[in-house]
């Protein structure tokens, strides 16, 4: 049974009528949403606690030592360095991918005339 969007003629559900939804299918005012991450609020806790244990000056020291390793050669460090401080490189098939679609567009273009503008003027 497939459902089409918009329909309101969905059986009730467990919050309600209709959900606490609106006839197109959006929340209406009021709704009180979901119950949410059950694990959340412990999660908060956690984080909270290791950022009021962790200092300037561990974070200080933590830096040295990956830059140290990644001097010695340590491929994992300077993976780390490298991803931290200039960004994750791109996926090398990504930019092969990229000029694929390139060339067959140009290819797409040329055959129908569109001029490089993909068919809008």
């Amino acid at each position: 049974m497939s459902r089409k969007k918009g329909r309101t003629d969905a059986p009730p559900s467990a919050n309600g009528a209709n959900g606490g939804r609106k006839p197109g299918g959006r929340f209406a005012p009021g709704n009180p949403g979901g119950p949410g991450n059950p694990h959340a609020a412990h999660v908060g806790r956690l984080q909270s606690a290791l950022l009021s244990a962790v200092r300037p000056e561990d974070l200080d020291a933590i830096a040295r030592k990956l830059v140290e390793l990644a001097r010695a050669g340590e491929m994992p460090a300077i993976r780390e360095l490298f991803d931290r401080t200039l960004g994750r490189p791109t996926e090398a098939d990504l930019i092969e991918r990229l000029e694929a679609l390139e060339n067959l567009a140009g290819k797409v273009e040329a055959r129908h005339g569109t001029g490089g503008t993909g068919g809008y003027r």
